[in-house]
């Protein structure tokens, strides 16, 4: 196994035995659940949207380490940006996730670990299941997003 393998390995595992910005957030302004039916994962992302930026983002749930992870690193990356930005940046890394030439990869941070899910294409929906679910909540989507 790479050096660099191994330090995506950790980064992923850390995130999900201490998860970023989880838990239930009060302002919210927009909120949405999501549901990945194949293997049970479970998310809401709350975001507190000020003046057309995300001011705060949180999330709960129980998934696995790929969709627990995923949303963790999602939510320290999208603070502060707007809603065109997270768009743009979700293509971005469902590129990455499924395998296609990546472009400004460089902007995806920590979230390059996710590089190797496009090799497993059952655990792509965990990786972006919290993703479809702030876009959700940017719509104000009241029905759960599903992966299916």
């Amino acid at each position: 196994m790479s050096d660099l393998t191994e330090l995506y390995q950790e980064v992923i595992l850390d995130h999900t035995k201490k998860p970023r910005n989880f838990g239930n957030l009060e302002k919210a302004t927009h909120v949405a659940e999501g549901h990945n039916p194949l293997c049970g994962d479970q998310v809401i992302v709350f975001l507190e949207m000020v003046d057309g930026w995300v001011k705060d983002i949180r999330f709960e749930g129980k998934g696995c380490a790929i969709s627990t992870a995923s949303a963790s690193m999602m939510t320290e990356l999208l603070k502060g940006k707007s809603p065109e930005a997270i768009y743009s940046t979700f293509e971005l890394f469902h590129d990455l996730v499924t395998g296609k030439p990546a472009t400004r990869v460089d902007e995806l941070g920590k979230l390059v670990a996710f590089a190797g899910v496009a090799a497993f294409p059952v655990r792509i929906k965990c990786a972006t299941l919290a993703w479809h679910t702030v876009k959700a909540a940017l719509k104000k989507q009241h029905r759960p997003v599903t992966t299916e």
